[in-house]
């Protein structure tokens, strides 16, 4: 496979605190994977940083790679514009790695749109993030498998992804996974259930969660669902590490839980309400 047949792209991100503002004091890209202009629709505390991939999807043999440090204090959100969408392989792998490191007292917030598995994709993902002393972060993946709206299934293929946490240098968490086309967990009651979406919710803060705090995540549910559409559930881990999980029909409805928890725990780790990006009620 040639150059030609492939994008190889990479995106370094540095984020600084300096007074009360949290700047991109650092922004490299090479190949079409960028970042426009950094936004503070919050105020000057929190930098939002809207990442694009112009060529609007991940075809098999690209491989996106993605770097992201903030420095002490630093308050710096991530999104996207749109989905990210894994076409068809034609038998070549495409990947994407996100390392990100959080410096003491810093805040790190991953919250992409979701990611569409097209039928016939070999793909895989992983997210690294490492934390100094009283860092925190959070973050979530929404994965799609399939365009169930265009009445395709995920046939074919095979969807690879890990998660790593580490505070200090030390793993706190992780998973590994990975779903083929067709695969019998689609269907499985101890699987998918039927469902097609799913959505993870991550964070990592510098103490334990509150049972009060727990407990209004795990009130969280979709709006608009129905009774018993949406299946989702909380876990308080030791180390500051919660995770909220859900199984749903569209990609909506996931992102519309998960963005519940995360309005109960962003007030925790980040002495913040949420504010959802209107980025994503384009």
């Amino acid at each position: 496979m040639t150059v030609a047949d492939r994008w190889n792209a990479r995106l370094s991100l540095s984020f600084a605190r300096r007074g009360l503002r949290t700047s991109l004091a650092r922004n490299e890209h090479h190949g079409p994977l960028v970042v426009q202009k950094a936004l503070h629709p919050e105020g000057d505390a929190v930098c939002q940083a809207v990442i694009l991939h112009p060529p609007g999807g991940i075809a098999g043999g690209d491989h996106l790679a993605i770097d992201i440090d903030a420095a002490t204090n630093a308050f710096a959100q991530m999104t996207t514009p749109g989905a990210t969408k894994w076409y068809k392989a034609n038998g070549r792998i495409a990947s994407q790695d996100v390392r990100i490191e959080i410096d003491d007292g810093a805040v790190v917030e991953w919250l992409p749109l979701e990611s569409i598995v097209f039928d016939g994709a070999v793909a895989t993902s992983t997210l690294a993030v490492d934390a100094r002393g009283g860092a925190a972060a959070a973050g979530w993946d929404i994965t799609a498998f399939g365009r169930t709206a265009a009445g395709e299934r995920y046939r074919s293929g095979c969807y690879r992804q890990s998660i790593e946490l580490r505070r200090d240098g030390k793993l706190l968490w992780a998973e590994t996974g990975a779903v083929g086309g067709d695969d019998p967990l689609f269907q499985s009651p101890v699987g998918f259930d039927g469902n097609s979406v799913s959505g993870l919710m991550w964070a990592m803060l510098p103490a334990q969660v509150d049972d009060t705090t727990i407990e209004r995540c795990r009130d969280a549910r979709s709006a608009g669902a129905a009774a018993g559409s949406l299946l989702h559930g909380v876990t308080s881990l030791p180390d500051g590490i919660v995770l909220a999980r859900c199984l749903a029909g569209s990609t909506e409805q996931a992102r519309a839980y998960l963005t519940q928890v995360w309005s109960s725990l962003r007030p925790v780790y980040a002495s913040r309400n949420a504010v959802t990006p209107r980025l994503w009620m384009t």
